[in-house]
């Protein structure tokens, strides 16, 4: 009798010992999937954001170019954007005349890489990395722009923020160089 209970003590031993070993191995099974599934989908999510990202500013850009267009009706006209970035840097050139938005480490081909892609007033390029991709969208304008009163060759950088940007941009009227004078500054 004691035989036949150690036999059926060892054979219940070995049913919940089977269970564990079964529940260890679907539980690993199930994590080794989740795990291929998000190393398959998480870059393409990624890419995704960065695109959106990259189509977000270009929006602000779009809305920052028509409030330059709005303060070149009159001199003395002043307008306040705001402007937002998750990402990447915006640039303000006094000699060259333009406003740029770049981003170095974009997981996302927004154009085509190595050409000049214009979509209204702004021009796209994107510069193929091996991983990582360089986006620059940028406006030309045909006024003279300063930033804070200054035409400084250097570009005046601002960084990603979590908080928007808030400009001014006013018309100073005509310079010395027959073009209308647009002063941007930072508000504080």
């Amino acid at each position: 009798m004691r035989q036949w209970r150690s036999k059926k003590l060892k054979m219940e031993q070995n049913k919940r010992a089977q269970i564990w070993v079964e529940t260890v191995i679907y539980t690993l099974i199930g994590l080794s999937l989740i795990g291929l599934v998000l190393a398959i989908v998480t870059p393409r999510i990624n890419e995704m954001s960065d695109r959106s990202i990259i189509e977000q500013t270009a929006e602000s850009l779009s809305i920052f170019d028509s409030k330059m267009r709005e303060v070149l009706s009159a001199p003395g006209n002043v307008r306040v954007v705001e402007f937002k970035m998750k990402r990447g840097s915006l640039f303000f050139n006094g000699t060259g005349d333009e406003i740029r938005y770049v981003i170095d480490d974009s997981r996302s081909l927004y154009s085509e890489p190595g050409a000049i892609i214009k979509n209204g007033r702004l021009k796209v390029l994107t510069e193929k990395g091996s991983k990582r991709h360089k986006v620059s969208l940028w406006m030309n304008y045909s006024q003279d722009l300063t930033f804070d009163g200054v035409d400084n060759p250097d570009f005046e950088k601002f960084s990603a923020a979590s908080v928007p940007y808030k400009f001014s941009i006013e018309n100073k009227g005509f310079q010395n160089v027959g073009r209308f004078q647009i002063d941007i500054k930072e508000i504080s």
